[in-house]
Formats: structure tokens, C-alpha cells, sequence
């Protein structure tokens, strides 16, 4: 392993963005899968409607629907990350990872 990419103590996880990866439960995942799986059905609910002129309101409706829903995932899927990834990087001393949490939730917020 490079001297510059030092692995998290517990997991899988590189200080390289590129080669980091999640370690999430196989209940989070399936929980996760299960949603987008809904939220793409949802959104091909949209384009039928669109494609079949539905009334805009109605659209609109569940577009907001749909965002609802990802918001959702992203509540969960941050919960999770700051519960073990990030965690466990303070833990190992490596609290540049607040920077990047911080970051990343004022992206969301927009």
C-alpha cells in the first residue's frame, strides 16, 4: 500500500477518494435498494405522465413526492455515514473528515 493512502483501522476505507468504500450492513443496503427502487419507479410515473399530458399540478405533485423520498435516502444514507465511517476516521485521528461531512451537508441543504 502507497505511504500516502493510509487504510481506516476498521473498514475498507482509503483516505483517496477514489478507492474509499462504504461498509453499510446488508440490511442497510437492501433498505437503501428498496428505496431507490421505489423512487425509479416513481420517476418512470412521471415521464408516462408527462407523455400522457397529465394535468401539470399533478405532476408537480409527484415530483415533490419523489424528492420527499430522496431526501429520505439521504437522511438514512448520512445517519449511517456519520455512525461508522466518519466515526471511526475520528477515531483514527482524522478529523479532516468533519471538513468533508460539513461540505457535503451544505450541498444537500441547497
Amino acid at each position: 500500500m502507497n505511504k500516502d493512502k493510509k487504510a481506516c483501522p476498521s473498514c475498507s476505507h482509503k483516505t483517496d477518494r477514489q478507492e474509499r468504500k462504504s461498509h453499510h450492513s446488508e440490511k442497510t443496503i437492501k433498505e437503501l435498494s428498496n428505496r431507490m427502487n421505489r423512487i425509479e419507479g416513481q420517476i418512470r410515473g412521471i415521464k408516462g405522465m408527462i407523455e400522457r399530458h397529465v394535468y401539470c399540478d399533478d405532476i408537480l405533485n409527484q415530483i415533490a413526492s419523489v424528492q420527499a423520498a430522496l431526501n429520505g435516502v439521504s437522511k438514512l444514507l448520512l445517519e449511517k455515514h456519520m455512525k461508522s465511517c466518519v466515526l471511526e476516521q475520528l477515531e483514527a485521528g482524522e478529523v479532516e473528515v468533519v471538513d468533508e461531512v460539513l461540505k457535503t451537508i451544505f450541498r444537500m441543504m441547497k
